[in-house]
């Protein structure tokens, strides 16, 4: 037997075992109940509350009452009392769990020592960090926003520094304890550089690589760190889309991704998602930056939000993660 042939050999084997492996982890995507399986009493043993930001709405909302039902006492925060209050209220009829009210506007530079304050009693076993904001309903360039620093601060503190600080303020108590789980909410669209969205993905980017740090930190010491990074959730900033097999209602997303939190420290919480990441990945991006497709983006949100050109200069923070 020749070099030759025992290249072709060794190159046949090396593909076999490839493919293999990547068969293997499709199919652990598509049955999480068997490859990742948790215990009935997962998320109570964690300890007796969960924390969750941008609670008032679309995916906070869903999680805190994913975790309400499954035992938990919850913290809900953002800046809008009277939603929150109205949560707190639906959380305590349907599941008759204990509810917490924070109002936290996570936009400003100064809020985080009155949270701290106010969660230094509470045994803290599951942390939600979902809060974030989008600076426009139709993807736009850098450059054409109006108030541009101003919106840089604003994306860095919501986006950025409260996912850190919040890990800051509930680690301790889960590293002394030797326990917890965090879930950070990222977006699908970080999986590549996205024009359009240049700072909102560079944020969630931020959201991920911290996330997948602290779990290599952390991990030997009991406490679970996940990164989420969904596509298409009927949330308000997505203009409430009808759902469908792409684009979920969030309380079909939570209760997915939920039994993806053994399956490493990122997910993207369905399997339709995780097919959507693998595709957008395997699209040159030379294809995906063509300024013909970076248009058809364009319009093709300007008309699924049913929005004229003058409200792309609109902010708002949205209290899911947007634009998943």
């Amino acid at each position: 037997m020749d070099l030759m042939e025992l290249f072709f050999i060794f190159l046949g084997a090396a593909m076999v075992v490839y493919y293999g492996l990547k068969l293997f982890l499709f199919m652990r995507i598509l049955f999480p109940k068997q490859f990742f399986p948790l215990p009935n009493t997962f998320f109570n043993s964690m300890g007796e509350w969960a924390v969750v930001t941008g609670a008032s709405e679309g995916i906070g909302r869903a999680y805190a009452f994913a975790l309400a039902e499954r035992g938990m006492d919850i913290v809900i925060m953002s800046r809008t009392k009277v939603k929150l209050d109205q949560v707190a209220k639906e959380i305590g009829e349907t599941t008759g769990r204990r509810v917490k009210v924070i109002v936290a506007d996570f936009c400003g530079e100064t809020v985080f020592s009155g949270i701290e304050e106010q969660l230094k009693d509470l045994n803290v076993g599951v942390l939600v960090n979902n809060v974030g904001m989008l600076p426009s309903y139709i993807p736009r360039d850098f450059l054409d926003a109006e108030e541009l620093d101003k919106i840089i601060t604003n994306v860095i503190n919501c986006n950025v520094k409260t996912m850190v600080k919040m890990c800051k303020i509930i680690l301790p108590g889960m590293e002394n304890r030797r326990k917890g789980v965090i879930v950070n909410v990222s977006s699908g669209i970080a999986s590549i550089p996205f024009p359009l969205y240049t700072l909102y993905a560079a944020s969630k980017v931020f959201v991920e690589r911290v996330s997948q740090g602290l779990q290599a930190e952390y991990k030997h010491r009991g406490i679970l760190i996940q990164a989420v990074a969904p596509f298409g959730v009927s949330t308000r900033m997505a203009g409430y889309q009808k759902t469908n097999f792409v684009t979920l209602s969030p309380e079909d997303f939570v209760k997915s991704s939920l039994l993806y939190l053994r399956a490493g420290d990122k997910t993207h919480g369905s399997v339709c998602h995780t097919v959507l990441g693998w595709l957008l990945q395997s699209i040159p991006l030379k294809l995906l930056h063509a300024e013909t497709v970076l248009q058809r983006l364009q319009d093709y949100v300007k008309n699924k939000l049913g929005q004229n050109e003058s409200l792309s200069t609109s902010r708002a923070i949205f209290e899911n993660s947007p634009k998943k």
